[in-house]
Order: structure tokens, then C-alpha cells, then sequence
């Protein structure tokens, strides 16, 4: 996972990432916000309500479904 430096920054998720929340564990502790759980839309994105930090899978990313 990468980290997010800035509000509009993109943080590329792999299969093992998933579930998807945020803040990212490599986020500052001073910019936490209440944890939310993200539903990544059809294109493989999604956008925190709190932050605006932008999520999305990487090419060729693997998600396993239960």
C-alpha cells in the first residue's frame, strides 16, 4: 500500500490490501479521521468521504470473493 501525503493523493491497492478503509496504516497519526471501509465502484476506485484520499486496485490486481 502506499501512502497518502496529501488530500488528493492515490493510494494503488493490491488483492491483498482488501478490505479497503481509510486512513492507510501508513497514513500520520495526526491526520486520522474515524476509520471508513471503502466499496470499490466497477473501475476498481473509491474515495474516502473524510480525507478525499483516492483508492484504487493496481493493473492486474487479484481480488479473491468469498
Amino acid at each position: 500500500m502506499n501512502t497518502a501525503t496529501s488530500p488528493q493523493a492515490v493510494v494503488e491497492l493490491d488483492g491483498k490490501d482488501l478490505p479497503a478503509h481509510c486512513p492507510n496504516p501508513l497514513m500520520p497519526t495526526w491526520s486520522s479521521h474515524p476509520r471508513v471501509f471503502l466499496n470499490l465502484d466497477s473501475s476498481g476506485s473509491a474515495k474516502c468521504p473524510y480525507c478525499g484520499t483516492q483508492y484504487r486496485l493496481k493493473p492486474g490486481a487479484v481480488v479473491k470473493g468469498h
